[in-house]
């Protein structure tokens, strides 16, 4: 039978055509998915592993790693000519990946490992969520990929507009989870209404398919043939300057991450800053009018970087003074990197490949951070190092070079290295000088070395237009700036998954000289003289004139035998205070430190001075307290807070009350809550009050001179009991007050506010409450 008109193809112009509002929908709901899910389940697993700032960078390494499998996929799908093919086959894909969900830390791996967190974490992670994640992050290279093949490059319909739509999506996603999901919906819910979002999303991209496969059974001559016109293959060179170009802000957003995370806390509001920022350097970068020229960009990027490599080993600035300088120097360099990727794109007949090799850049500077550093460095160098490395994408111009240029890079080299210089040979003649023109010659050193960084900044500003002389200028400016910080002899340094520990030394006259120190990160955790009078006496935080030294004589003069718990080891100081009677138990999770702290090459604390038992319990504090038995101790010292991350999940109504239960009846349970950037007092009290315990509250500012045996700071700490009665001895002493929690409002395992916590304490700096 012969066919009739009706059965001849429409012309091209009379065909129907996919809504451009549709693809929009489907582009912005797997990105708002794929960014929300990102710090739920980094906030699920972040409890198992102790609140470390790793958590986060291998959990983002990770999504990078899943998005790279989901953009291969979405390209390998490609090689199916048929659009129906093709959507079924995602569709197919997306209905077997939910079969993980609802969305739950999956207990197939069984408890965390602390001598292998990274397996563990990304084992978890895989069998989590990785299956979903893949299929969403697939979903929109796909439809853009899809959106190529209807319209082509027609005017007004280039896809990339829907890679900025894209972004933007995420960015939202990002934002609203620390601003409205967190603080609005428990953990419960947020896990349940995702899942529901997922199924939500399948019903939606089916819809994309139907119109778009009805579209393709007209097929539109031109745009495939504007599209195999465009399809010329990409040199490896291209590739390789994609992946280069991508690498670099990827790995950025891991170093700013675990700068600002090691600093307060690891928390979605924090985690999400680095990550919104490095969205919105893609969303700036490949709009059609980018809102940022590039030209503004080189310039901001050059101020900012030399700003951020001048403050950076400075650890004692003001956190607020720091943080802008530093997301803002991620975020020009970002920014930077992308406009040079833009101005690299393939048409979009390449599109897919275009996002599997940016993809595959973002993996590899994610995971150079988070896997490839902690076995090369010994420190986090790969921040600085990245930053700095970083100017060589800008213009080189080796040409057209004149005399000034060389002049500039002489000075700046110059400032670099007089840093050092006046630190190695300068400071020692110096310290016992006296006045010059009112100003102490400690004095005239420090101004004079941070003059000579300035300098150097400003000699690598001007250079700004050649990039090797910037480079060289900037390595010595860091170098520079390291030495002039550094106040102490290093011994050792070193790295793992919960951190980085430093051992130095330095001179303390009123212990006889020399003092042995162990830092976690920027924060002090404890000391132990190396003379052999003070040897064994208890330092800064825990010497016998601070809160928690006042405990723990106080208990040890009301029992002749004490059962003591302390969640944290640090040098293990608190072990001076047992005797022979005693038996004291650490709660640690970095095997790192009880290696060091076990040591009396290190520490002899725990090894030399405690004259009862000692012994270590490894792993998240939280669970394995848990297994200890009930009303256990008389003396349980939770000391984690000190900065260096805080893991929130061990100060929350649920947290502190299983500690109560494993105290005695009249035992007494301590908080230590000093911590330079969150003001912790508010919430342990009121966590304290919520958990059904009696707690005081100590504010300690030793006095000039006082304790200088014991080489005291300030502290803050909060002692609770399961009774009033039980710190009956405490509540007589004028130095404990009542708790008062001054309207702050309890932290629990599905409330945390840290961004109060942050603003508190900065208030709290302001009206000089130090």
């Amino acid at each position: 039978m012969s066919a009739t008109s009706s059965d001849a193809p429409a012309p091209a112009s009379a065909r129907p055509r996919p809504s451009d509002a549709l693809f929009a929908a489907t582009v912005f709901a797997s990105a708002g998915l794929v960014f929300l899910v990102e710090p739920m389940v980094a906030k699920l697993v972040l409890p198992r592993l102790g609140g470390s700032p790793s958590v986060w960078n291998t959990s983002l390494a990770f999504f990078q790693a899943a998005l790279l499998v989901g953009y291969g996929y979405a390209h390998a799908l490609q090689r199916l000519n048929s659009l129906k093919a093709q959507a079924v086959v995602h569709g197919l894909v997306l209905l077997a990946a939910a079969a993980v969900l609802p969305l739950r830390v999956n207990e197939l791996l069984g408890p965390p490992s602390s001598d292998h967190p990274t397996a563990w974490l990304l084992g978890v992670l895989t069998v989590s969520i990785g299956a979903p994640f893949a299929a969403l992050s697939a979903t929109a290279p796909l439809a853009r990929a899809w959106h190529a093949r209807v319209f082509g490059d027609e005017p007004g319909k280039e896809p990339y507009v829907l890679y900025a739509a894209s972004n933007l999506g995420s960015l939202l996603a990002l934002l609203a989870y620390p601003l409205v999901v967190e603080p609005g919906l428990t953990l419960t819910v947020q896990r349940l209404s995702w899942s529901g979002g997922y199924l939500g999303f399948i019903l939606l991209i089916c819809a994309l398919a139907a119109v778009v496969i009805r579209a393709a059974a007209r097929p539109n001559e031109g745009a495939e043939a504007r599209l195999a016109e465009h399809a010329a293959a990409v040199d490896w060179r291209t590739r390789l300057t994609w992946v280069g170009l991508a690498a670099i802000p990827s790995s950025l957003m891991l170093g700013v991450t675990t700068y600002i995370t090691t600093d307060i806390a690891s928390a979605p509001f924090l985690w999400v800053l680095p990550l919104a920022l490095y969205l919105l350097t893609f969303v700036v970068a490949f709009q059609a009018k980018p809102a940022i020229a590039e030209d503004s960009t080189l310039r901001l990027q050059a101020a900012f970087v030399a700003g951020c490599l001048a403050l950076m080993p400075f650890s004692a600035a003001s956190f607020v003074v720091q943080l802008p300088v530093h997301l803002a120097a991620f975020f020009f360099t970002g920014l930077m990197c992308h406009q040079a990727l833009v101005a690299r794109r393939p048409p979009p007949g390449q599109l897919t490949e275009f996002y599997f090799w940016m993809s595959l850049g973002g993996v590899i500077g994610g995971g150079f951070n988070a896997f490839a550093a902690p076995v090369i460095f010994d420190n986090v160098w790969e921040y600085p190092l990245v930053l700095i490395g970083a100017t060589l994408v800008r213009p080189w111009r080796i040409e057209g070079l004149r005399p000034w240029h060389w002049a500039v890079l002489a000075l700046g080299v110059a400032a670099g290295l007089a840093s050092p210089m006046l630190n190695t040979f300068v400071a020692p003649h110096v310290y016992a000088k006296p006045a010059f023109f009112g100003l102490t010659q400690v004095g005239l050193f420090k101004a004079t070395a941070y003059a000579a960084l300035f300098l150097a900044a400003i000699c690598a500003f001007l250079l700004r237009g050649r990039a090797l002389l910037a480079c060289a200028v900037l390595v010595m400016l860091y170098a520079g700036a390291e030495a002039a910080a550094d106040r102490t002899q290093h011994a050792r340094t070193w790295r793992s998954f919960f951190g980085v520990v430093k051992q130095s030394e330095t001179q303390v006259p009123a212990l006889g000289g020399p003092t042995r120190m162990l830092s976690h990160g920027t924060t002090l955790h404890g000391a132990e003289a190396l003379t052999p009078p003070w040897r064994c006496n208890p330092l800064v935080y825990y010497a016998n004139s601070t809160p928690i030294g006042q405990v723990f004589l106080a208990e040890q003069r009301a029992k002749p035998a004490l059962r003591i718990g302390a969640v944290g080891l640090g040098t293990g100081t608190v072990s001076a205070y047992v005797r022979a009677s005693d038996r004291l138990t650490f709660f640690e999770i970095d095997p790192l430190v009880i290696r060091l702290s076990s040591d009396p090459r290190h520490f002899a604390y725990t090894t030399e001075c405690a004259r009862g038992a000692i012994d270590y319990v490894l792993g998240d504090a939280r669970l394995t307290l848990a297994n200890q038995p009930a009303d256990a101790f008389d003396l349980l010292l939770i000391d984690a807070f000190s900065s260096d991350s805080v893991p929130t999940h061990l100060l929350t109504v649920q947290a502190v009350r299983g500690y109560l239960t494993h105290l005695k009846p009249d035992g007494v349970m301590i908080l230590h809550l000093s911590n330079r950037n969150l003001d912790l007092n508010g919430p342990a009290q009121a966590v304290a009050r919520a958990a059904g315990g009696s707690a005081l509250i100590q504010h300690f500012r030793p006095k000039p001179g006082q304790d200088l045996a014991g080489w005291t700071t300030g502290e803050d700490a909060v002692i609770v009991g399961r009774t009033p009665q039980a710190l009956a001895q405490f509540a007589t002493d004028p130095r404990w007050q009542p708790a008062d929690p001054k309207g702050v409002r309890p932290w629990t395992d599905d409330y945390v506010n840290l961004i109060g916590a942050l603003i508190r304490r900065q208030r709290g700096k302001l009206a000089g409450d130090d």
